[in-house]
């Protein structure tokens, strides 16, 4: 796959370099921005009980 994503970038090695680390940083920041968010209240470590 990520061959496949390499040979699919335009330009010479330096110009795919930055083009797969801006990649690397957009889903980066999907992650932390929109995905993690929106599945924190369903995971249960926040549920701690102490008896």
């Amino acid at each position: 796959m990520y061959a496949w994503i390499w040979q699919h970038l335009p330009g010479p090695f330096p110009a795919k370099a930055l083009l797969a680390l801006a990649l690397v940083a957009a889903v980066v920041a999907l992650l932390l921005f929109v995905v993690f968010p929106w599945l924190e209240p369903l995971l249960p470590f926040n549920d701690v009980t102490t008896g």
